[in-house]
């Protein structure tokens, strides 16, 4: 990949990503693999004005070593280091990138009930760290081909030619392959905008999904609810994208209003297994029954890692019609494949989904109807005949998508 163009998109990244501003702090989360793309990332920021930024490496074999030999009250502990660590962030809020470049598989093997269980018990200790900093800052997930992921996704290809297409199938899908990548994202946010603003116009009480695969759901929304998309604001104001790419419209639905079935239509990357060939069967919200021909016991494990995890924390429109699924590529990565068609995500919903969120507490959002959950995972059900029709609080009944993609 020409070097003029990688820099291109890390400036993407520091500039619409996160928006640095100026003498704020930031964090980059990457793999090892990744060093030349980091240092230009590392310099977009503080060419930005940055004051500080700070590296956090990561290494998927560590990690999976980690997960085999340590003992489960280890991997259940935080520190007292991390927790001053936790605490230091919520008083600087830095703004965090994480660059993904991870192999699907990468994981592939490890104890699946040790690592739910070691989340579950760091989780109360870290949640209260997690709500002190909700929409105070800013955050971005990016990519960058690793080798390994390369190969999944093109698995006939030497490794140079894997990780050369799978670079033009992230810059094409990030908007990120044109001159000017920084003005393709105001275009697209606008275009997003001028979609959830219509949405919002129209009072919708629930959306009706029916596909000739079999799915055929109905999820209520939340009142005062709000559909957004593409770039968001933090609580002090500051615009930033958190995803590239980025194709959805979504919101939270009401919890304990879903019923029907819907059928997963891409492969579900989850702690470094696939979930395949699915479906999730709602009843007064909450996914009661599963079926998968791949992974179906992970998948049962994920939907009970707490009380809401079965619960709907988020709906997302996602035109069928999209880069990413134009390119034709399964990229077994989620930060792509959700955005190829319309996804639900199981566990945590988005307490900006609400209006005027900033005036209630989490458990007042809580209360509103926005899920609260260790996981939040989401999972595509968009197809090239899916239809979904929103029934608005006035009584009609309007088409929102025809055969994948919008119908307005």
């Amino acid at each position: 990949m020409k070097k003029t163009t990688m820099q291109k998109y890390a400036r993407l990244i520091a500039r619409k990503g996160i928006n640095v501003q100026k003498n704020q702090e930031v964090i980059v989360n990457a793999s090892l693999d990744q060093p030349e793309f980091v240092k230009m990332v590392v310099e977009e920021c503080y060419r930005a004005g940055a004051k500080k930024v700070t590296v956090e490496w990561s290494y998927q074999p560590l990690t999976k070593l980690n997960y085999r030999y340590r003992s489960m009250k280890t991997l259940s502990t935080i520190e007292k280091w991390e927790e001053e660590k936790l605490a230091h962030r919520c008083d600087v809020l830095p703004a965090m990138i994480y660059i993904d470049s991870d192999d699907p598989d990468g994981l592939k093997g490890i104890d699946q009930n040790k690592v739910s269980k070691a989340s579950q018990a760091r989780y109360p200790i870290l949640k209260p760290y997690i709500d002190k900093m909700e929409n105070k800052y800013q955050w971005c997930i990016a990519a960058v081909p690793g080798e390994a992921w390369a190969k999944k996704v093109f698995p006939g290809e030497r490794v140079g030619k894997a990780v050369e297409k799978l670079w033009d199938a992230i810059l094409y899908t990030s908007r990120a392959d044109g001159e000017d990548p920084v003005q393709a994202w105001e275009d697209h946010n606008a275009d997003l905008k001028a979609r959830y603003d219509y949405l919002n116009s129209l009072g919708i009480e629930s959306l009706h999904y029916t596909a000739s695969n079999g799915t055929n759901f109905t999820v209520g929304l939340i009142s005062d609810g709000l559909f957004l998309g593409g770039s968001e604001d933090t609580l002090g104001g500051v615009e930033f994208n958190p995803n590239i790419p980025s194709e959805e419209v979504f919101t939270s639905p009401m919890k304990g209003k879903a019923d029907g079935i819907v059928y997963a239509t891409r492969p579900l990357s989850y702690r470094g297994e696939i979930i395949d060939n699915f479906s999730v069967r709602f009843e007064n919200g909450k996914a009661v029954e599963v079926h998968a021909e791949k992974g179906e016991e992970l998948l049962k494990q994920m939907i009970s890692m707490d009380e809401n995890a079965a619960y709907l924390g988020e709906c997302a429109l996602v035109p069928y019609d999209s880069p990413i699924r134009n390119s034709e590529i399964t990229f077994f990565n989620t930060l792509f494949d959700e955005n190829a068609c319309c996804h639900l995500a199981l566990g945590r919903g988005f307490e900006n989904c609400l209006k005027d969120y900033d005036k209630y507490t989490h458990e007042e959002c809580r209360q509103k109807g926005i899920n609260d959950s260790i996981i939040h995972v989401d999972f595509m059900i968009g197809s090239q005949d899916l239809d979904i029709d929103a029934h608005t609080a006035d009584g009609r009944d309007v088409a929102i998508f025809r055969n994948g993609n919008w119908a307005f």
